[in-house]
């Protein structure tokens, strides 16, 4: 299954478990299983759902996900139709209230990013097999950019 592309239209929020389960189930195939970890398997479906969710509560319209699968983890894009509205972590405030998800999707990332096109805003991520080495795990909390700002 590595090099294959998956891809969903998320029309609302009942969807994104309808979505998350078909994820589920491509990534426990045998030849997904095999090159990655559980823990790096239960991370894709976290992060998944943190900008899923993220994509239809504060981007909207046309919600897309899109995973590409590779030896060395997975390549995650959700992307929206509010170009204008970046994703912006959550800054002092106590966890229960929710709005943790982009930490959460900083932690769990090799790296990760947003950026604007024509129309649409992506948010990304890419997250490790949990087989091979790991060069540069962010442990940093996500900060509003513009697309032309230089990453850290």
């Amino acid at each position: 299954m590595a090099g294959d592309v998956w891809h969903w239209q998320l029309e609302a929020m009942h969807v994104v478990s309808r979505v998350r389960s078909d994820l589920r189930a491509r990534i426990a195939h045998p030849s997904v299983s095999s090159s990655s970890t559980e823990d790096a398997r239960d991370g894709l479906l976290l992060v998944f759902e943190e900008l899923a969710s993220n994509a239809l509560r504060h981007g909207g319209g046309d919600v897309r996900a899109l995973v590409v699968a590779s030896p060395a983890g997975w390549l995650l894009d959700l992307s929206d139709e509010a170009p204008e509205r970046p994703p912006v972590p959550a800054v002092d405030r106590d966890p229960s209230l929710g709005g943790m998800g982009l930490h959460l999707v900083a932690q769990l990332s090799v790296d990760y990013g947003w950026e604007r096109r024509p129309g649409r805003k992506h948010v990304w991520s890419r997250l490790p097999s949990g087989l091979e080495p790991i060069e540069g795990f962010s442990d940093q909390v996500p900060a509003p950019r513009a697309p032309e700002a230089p990453r850290d």
